[in-house]
Order: structure tokens, then sequence, then C-alpha cells
């Protein structure tokens, strides 16, 4: 493993070594670099799959990717709203929150 800082390494690293590794080198490294989807279009699957299935420990920190990788605030809400319909009511709403305390913090 490198010795330079990920958010992996950073976010887990001193007690999980091992899958930050496996998170730089698989998810961040092959997954997020495929040329099929472009970083935005990653980042809206993203955020749309961590709204649906209720992941709100992830969701804020995939938010400011996602505004970094060109997303606007009216397609993030656009999707959440579009989950809403499909992954139900509170995790939409969950989700908006997520995004209120990013967009805050901006």
């Amino acid at each position: 493993m490198a010795n330079e800082p990920t958010e992996a390494r950073e976010a887990f690293g001193d007690i999980a070594p091992k899958l930050a590794e496996i998170s730089d080198k698989v998810l961040f490294g092959d997954v997020w670099r495929d040329p099929a989807l472009s970083p935005r279009d990653r980042s809206l699957v993203t955020i749309t799959s961590l709204v649906a299935l209720y992941r709100h420990n992830e969701l804020e920190g995939h938010i400011k990717r996602g505004l970094d990788n060109g997303l606007t605030k009216d397609e993030i809400v656009a999707a959440i709203t579009h989950v809403a319909f499909y992954a139900g009511w509170p995790t939409a709403m969950t989700g908006l929150q997520g995004l209120r305390e990013v967009l805050k913090s901006r």
C-alpha cells in the first residue's frame, strides 16, 4: 500500500488497512476510473443508490464528490425526488437532509 493518504486510509485505514487498500485499488481505482461512465454519471448513480439504500453515513461525502464532478443541486434534487417513488419517502427525505447539510457547508 502506498504511503500517501487517501480518503479510505484516513477514514478507516488505521483499523482496517486491507479494506482501505482494496477500496483504493478496486473501487476508486478500477471501478471509478472505468471510462464507460463519466465521474459525473457515477456520482449520480452512487448518490441515488445511497439514498435508496438509506446509507446516509456515506451520502454527504458522495454528494460533495458529485458536486465536484459537475452535478448541480437541481439535478441531485431531481434524482432524489425520482428515487422517492421507488425507494420510499423516508429515504428521500433523509437524502434531502444530507444535501441540505452539504450545501450549508459550501
